[in-house]
């Protein structure tokens, strides 16, 4: 892994069974999202794009 690649989290919420899991790498210009399943695939955002996304996530989880 070169100090470039991204470093991948699961979501505290995976099981640690496999199955469908979100992955988000951060770097500071950039947030790489993917599915665990697929992840030569994925999506980035700003951050400010994510941290608006995780606010509405959060407002809809209560």
């Amino acid at each position: 892994m070169s100090a470039d690649s991204p470093m991948w989290f699961k979501s505290s919420y995976s099981s640690g069974e496999g199955g469908e899991c979100v992955e988000v790498a951060a770097h500071p210009a950039a947030i790489h999202i993917r599915d665990s399943k697929l992840p030569a695939a994925h999506l980035t955002v700003r951050p400010s794009t994510w941290a608006s996304f995780l606010q509405v996530a959060q407002v809809h989880a209560r």
